[in-house]
């Protein structure tokens, strides 16, 4: 998986039980997986279609660091789906917690808000980052 953005847990993002609220997990990671899903499919014009279950694992607390991490899992015709992570990162010995786990899909769209398809060259990039990790795990 590849970092795709950092957050520091404050104080304005606690809710009653003294945990992060789960509304600001979910934004972190809509804003990070959009900013991903644009780069990787080279358009701003990307829109959230569908989040999957979100697992949140474990509390964060205030001060907490946390790291976002995504992968695509699928590249469609109009849609990009990734796999997203949320880890608790401790500063001092460098180590990663999961906190939070979900799939999240994007769909390209025209300036009508219709979907209209990724680009070829996306496509063809797509396939050979596919390949190249095939290789390496290999």
């Amino acid at each position: 998986m590849k970092l795709i953005n950092k957050k520091i847990c404050m104080g304005k993002d606690i809710g009653i039980h003294g945990n992060l609220f789960g509304g600001f997990m979910m934004s972190w990671i809509d804003e990070a997986a959009a900013a991903y899903a644009t780069e990787y499919c080279c358009t701003p014009n990307m829109v959230t279609l569908r989040v999957g279950e979100m697992l949140f694992r474990k509390p964060l607390k205030t001060g907490n660091h946390v790291r976002i991490y995504g992968e695509v899992a699928h590249l469609g015709n109009t849609s990009i789906t990734m796999n997203i992570e949320a880890r608790k990162y401790n500063v001092y010995s460098g180590e990663e917690t999961v906190m939070c786990t979900t799939s999240i899909t994007f769909v390209r769209i025209d300036d009508d808000g219709q979907p209209t398809p990724i680009g070829e060259s996306v496509k063809r990039k797509h396939v050979e980052n596919v390949a190249a990790e095939a290789l390496a795990e290999a």
